[in-house]
């Protein structure tokens, strides 16, 4: 209640009136005895007034900021705020309901692809079917091993079974890590008869063709097929095709003395054999055969004195020429 109301114990001030009228209570001038009956009750005049302070301005509540208790703010030590946390800058939400995760599309996991996409029998299948490629992929290989390697128990014993996986579709004609490597220098030379412009014949010396491709190969990173295999070839397919008589057997016999004789034919005529004006009459192949001498640690001895084989005289026809074969 305020000190200035106008209840029963309310202290009046000195300028105040007694009723509505603003006429001043009886009792002297200094204010001291001024007080009234009021409802029929008689206050007495020694009656000790208690004592009423000055009211205050109510005090000030400060708006709590929003902190974080480990930030805490330095200022001044008259600063309200001091020991406060700073305010941090409120980031805007964006308007709207807030989303439902539940509504949000999840990735769905790809397609799966190649055997993982097969049911569990298949599954099954497969992987069966790849186990016995792989075990007839071991079982070849290791016949194959057992065919080109050199005699040795297994082979012994179980040679009959190797042959018969083995032949024909499988055969090889080579032997692993060379158990017997060649050992003899073949080389295959020609010479021929040609006949000059003025009727006269000659006979040439020998060319030794096989040296002229050891030359060719010799420091050549990348040799031709022709310059390794050609005439090395046609002369192993004579030599089996033909018996010591020099004649021949069978259809490929045959077949085995043109190829040869076009060969040499054309390696005369690129070496440029017969003189202008002249002609190609005949030719005649021969095989130069000596042994490897052994290594000096090797108690071998061979002979070392070459074995010649000489091919009758073959007569050259319009087919054998360079220009025929183009």
């Amino acid at each position: 209640m305020d000190a200035y109301d106008g209840g029963s114990n309310a202290r009046r001030r000195p300028d105040a009136s007694n009723g509505p009228g603003g006429v001043p209570e009886s009792g002297g001038s200094d204010g001291s005895e001024g007080l009234t009956e009021r409802s029929g009750s008689t206050e007495s005049d020694n009656v000790t007034e208690p004592e009423v302070t000055e009211p205050t301005e109510p005090q000030k509540v400060l708006p709590r900021p929003d902190r974080e208790p480990a930030d805490v703010r330095s200022a001044a030590p008259d600063d309200p705020y001091a020991g406060l946390a700073a305010p941090r800058p409120s980031v805007p939400r964006p308007a709207g309901p807030a989303p439902d995760l539940d509504a949000i599309p999840r990735t769905a996991p790809g397609p799966r692809s190649g055997v993982a996409a097969l049911s569990l029998r298949y599954q099954i299948g497969v992987a069966l079917a790849l186990a016995v490629v792989a075990v007839a992929v071991c079982v070849h290989i290791g016949m194959v091993f057992l065919y080109v390697a050199p005699p040795n128990t297994v082979t012994k014993q179980h040679g009959e079974a190797v042959d018969d996986w083995i032949y024909p579709e499988f055969e090889q004609n080579w032997k692993l890590f060379a158990p017997n490597p060649l050992q003899q220098n073949i080389a295959v030379q020609v010479r021929a008869r040609i006949r000059g412009a003025d009727g006269g014949s000659r006979t040439t010396g020998w060319y030794d063709l096989s040296a002229q491709d050891g030359r060719a190969i010799d420091g050549n990173p990348l040799p031709s097929h022709t310059q390794q295999n050609e005439l090395r070839r046609s002369w192993d397919l004579f030599v089996a095709t033909h018996g010591t008589d020099n004649r021949p057997i069978g259809l490929r016999g045959t077949l085995s003395e043109t190829y040869l004789r076009r060969i040499v034919v054309l390696r005369l005529e690129r070496e440029d054999a017969t003189a202008p004006g002249g002609v190609l009459v005949s030719v005649q192949v021969r095989s130069r055969t000596a042994n490897v001498p052994p290594p000096k640690w090797s108690e071998e001895k061979v002979s070392v004195q070459p074995v010649y084989r000489e091919l009758p005289w073959w007569a050259v026809t319009a087919d054998d020429t360079e220009g025929s074969a183009r």
